[in-house]
């Protein structure tokens, strides 16, 4: 999920050429009730952002897995690794 607009995120999956659909949230009304937008610092600014986070979510909607530091290069390895 991603505070982009669904426009950006369009342009974004076609020039990836993603077969899935990406979910915007531009008043970050479900990131923060997942617990995903948080204050942050970079270089003695703060700000609100959206942290790295991932969730596993079963067929009835419940979480089965929480990630709250995501390795964008090893996620997908690590969450496999989980499952067994």
């Amino acid at each position: 999920m991603s505070k982009d607009s669904p426009k950006a995120l369009l342009n974004f999956k076609e020039k990836n050429s993603y077969p899935f659909y990406l979910v915007s949230d531009p008043d970050t009304e479900t990131i923060q009730a997942y617990k995903a937008w948080a204050q942050k610092k970079l270089y003695g600014r703060e700000y609100m952002g959206i942290n790295r986070m991932s969730y596993l979510i079963d067929e009835n909607g419940n979480i089965e897995q929480a990630y709250e530091k995501v390795n964008v290069k090893t996620h997908a390895e690590d969450v496999m690794c989980d499952l067994g």
